[in-house]
């Protein structure tokens, strides 16, 4: 079994559109063939329909199925409708702020991260994560379970203290792995990020491999910022690996900058013993 999925986050449609930008996504989308695009959150800047319309245009132009999850940034701006609607446009262009997907050996379930009462922040409820597992056990035996939320787990390499991860997210984490998920997707903080689960918390035996991965933003709202990078996520699905493919924008497309390949399900990586030992140090 493979899949393939495209990673985007954080476009802030409404600030500084670039049709070059969307034309070599369009054309690196085509040509990487993949069976989902996912769109975590930030799809506009302030929530206004228009914003709204032209993410939805601009994505689902890409040709894939698309599930996208709802940011910070896609509530209103503005009172009352930011308390008595906070979700109304984003659900008139995409139905549900919490869809699932399934197909071709993937099961992505969505997560709504957004709170009105929150400017930066983000959270998910006991009752959210009940409703998540029992979304990712409806999933067939064989599929590949993710889920896809704005607000991250892991945390980027640098980023302000007000880009605060998803609150008691060990307990968020904890829920989401134990419920099955295999993939953990965000965005936010406009930097990438991608960590096994080994790497980040103390687990005995043999569990199953979980891999927890923030895109970098696809937009630039603050194009002189320092510390947002540009860039999005390939996910290649294998029979018992993830490789994770980070592009970048390099001023007149997209360039891979880096690979990486994580077990998938129990145990760790297998290798040749002509990789070993290539990776050896010399002596």
């Amino acid at each position: 079994m493979s899949a393939r999925i495209l990673h985007v986050s954080d476009l802030h449609t409404g600030t500084h559109e670039d049709a070059e930008v969307e034309a070599a996504l369009a054309a690196l989308t085509e040509s990487l063939g993949p069976a989902l695009v996912v769109a975590s959150g930030d799809l506009t800047h302030r929530g206004r329909r228009e914003q709204h319309e032209r993410a939805h245009r601009f994505l689902t132009g890409l040709g894939p199925p698309v599930l996208a999850v709802p940011g910070n940034h896609d509530l209103p701006y503005t009172v009352p409708a930011r308390f008595t609607r906070p979700f109304a446009e984003f659900e008139r262009v995409w139905e549900t702020t919490e869809p699932t997907h399934t197909s071709g050996g993937l099961h992505v379930v969505g997560l709504n991260s957004a709170r009105p009462l929150r400017q930066q922040g983000g959270a998910l409820s006991s009752g959210q994560l009940r409703d998540a597992a029992a979304r990712l056990a409806e999933g067939p035996d064989y599929a590949y379970r993710v889920a896809v939320l704005h607000h991250h787990l892991i945390g980027a390499p640098w980023r302000a203290a007000r880009k605060r991860p998803v609150a008691h997210r060990n307990r968020v984490l904890r829920a989401l792995v134990s419920a099955g998920a295999d993939l953990i997707l965000a965005g936010h903080v406009h930097q990438a990020a991608v960590s096994e689960r080994h790497e980040f918390e103390v687990v005995g035996g043999d569990v199953r491999a979980a891999v927890a991965s923030i895109a970098p933003g696809l937009g630039q709202p603050r194009p002189n910022r320092l510390g947002e990078a540009r860039g999005l996520h390939l996910y290649d699905v294998g029979a018992a690996t993830l490789t994770v493919h980070t592009y970048v924008w390099r001023g007149s497309d997209w360039g891979l900058t880096a690979e990486r390949v994580f077990p998938r399900g129990p145990g760790t990586l297998v290798v040749s013993e002509a990789a070993a030992a290539a990776a050896r140090p010399a002596r």
